[in-house]
């Protein structure tokens, strides 16, 4: 009989993972520091690839519930100069090569795919201690504390799961994300409406640029992308968010005013999202009873591939375990040894990726990269 899973995380990997556990009648719990299943925290809209991410669904039996929650027509992505011209626009083509969904949405249809009591919510890692023989005690802030057989760390960046297996932890990379949100957009903010259009956009430059995306229910959610040293970061309250609002649009200055709404004219306060990643190559000896998926296991730069990483790390370690009833330490290894491969292969590409959108080439190295013009697509 195969040993009971305990998951640290209910993010998308963690949450795929349990699902095809759960499709293979294999017991599974998932510890989740959110107080509940519809925290504020969902995060934005995922294009989800047909070799990773659409993969690791198909595993999961949900490929159908999958097509019903997605953004049609936001897989349109145009980029602009700072002054607003469009150099490159691609429409959606509607082939579902790379749709578009919400995060919140994907992960309320793999919560809703799991037995009632599957996720125990509001358990918060305090420690982990190994006992020997691939079992471990874990410790949460409330106070209790749960013995595992065989622990997965689905923790993400600051995975405290993670130190059982390697002493790495996440450094800056020298690029920070600035979040912003506009409501409302085609009512409210039609200049930035209009210049987002249905999809994605890009405004880039060296150092530094402006993304976006539209999403559905009138909602444009965007990333101001800055080169700059934690100090710069630090310098910044973002507790006052006009100020905040107003020293980050000062990067800009000169640049489309449709483009300075995204920052400036956001309902909530901009929000800093500094941009870590673990060494490239991230790997670990084999120890018993425990393992990592997605971020807690390769952080790295954002480059439009970690959610469609971490599911298909869920999906191929859930089958691995499927397969491997009676040995799961086979299972484990299995797993690793292809997740370090494509992992290591997938880092290089996120470096390449963000030197494409904010190298000294920006915006022309990524307008090639779409049109295949540099050999990347």
């Amino acid at each position: 009989m195969t040993t009971p899973v305990t998951i640290i995380g209910a993010g998308l990997g963690g949450l795929v993972l349990a699902r095809v556990l759960h499709v293979h009648g294999i017991p599974v719990t998932i510890y989740e520091a959110e107080p509940f299943a519809e925290s504020p925290t969902q995060g934005g809209q995922l294009d989800i690839h047909e070799h990773n991410g659409q993969v690791a669904l198909e595993a999961a039996g949900l490929t159908e519930v999958f097509r019903s929650i997605i953004h049609q027509g936001g897989a349109a992505a145009r980029a602009l100069d700072p002054h607003g011209a469009v150099l490159y626009a691609e429409p959606d083509d509607g082939t579902d090569s790379r749709p578009e969904v919400l995060r919140g949405d994907l992960r309320r249809i793999l919560r809703e795919s799991l037995p009632e009591g599957t996720i125990q919510w509001g358990k918060k890692l305090a420690g982990v201690m190994a006992l020997g023989g691939g079992r471990h005690m874990l410790s949460f802030t409330d106070g209790s504390r749960v013995t595992t057989g065989l622990l997965v760390g689905a923790d993400g960046a600051w995975s405290k799961v993670r130190s059982l297996l390697s002493d790495a932890t996440p450094e800056y990379v020298g690029t920070t994300y600035v979040e912003t949100y506009l409501h409302d957009v085609d009512r409210r903010h039609p200049a930035a409406a209009e210049a987002v259009g249905s999809g994605a956009m890009y405004a880039l430059t060296p150092g530094k640029g402006i993304t976006a995306h539209r999403e559905a229910g009138g909602v444009l959610h965007t990333y101001v992308q800055l080169n700059r040293p934690a100090e710069w970061v630090a310098g910044i309250d973002f507790t006052d968010a006009a100020a905040a609002a107003a020293r980050v649009a000062a990067e800009f200055e000169g640049w489309s005013p449709a483009l300075i709404a995204l920052i400036t004219d956001g309902e909530a306060a901009p929000v800093p999202r500094m941009i870590y990643a673990l060494p490239d190559g991230h790997r670990w000896d084999r120890v018993p009873g425990v393992t990592l998926i997605g971020d807690a296991a390769h952080l790295m730069p954002p480059a439009g591939e970690g959610a469609n990483l971490a599911m298909l790390d869920g999906a191929e370690l859930g089958q691995a375990i499927a397969a491997n009833p009676d040995d799961t330490e086979a299972a484990l290894a299995l797993y690793e040894a292809t997740m370090f491969v494509r992992s290591a292969a997938e880092a290089v590409d996120a470096h390449m990726i963000v030197d494409l959108c904010l190298g000294e080439r920006a915006p022309f190295g990524l307008i090639e990269f779409f049109t295949g013009a540099g050999g990347g697509a």
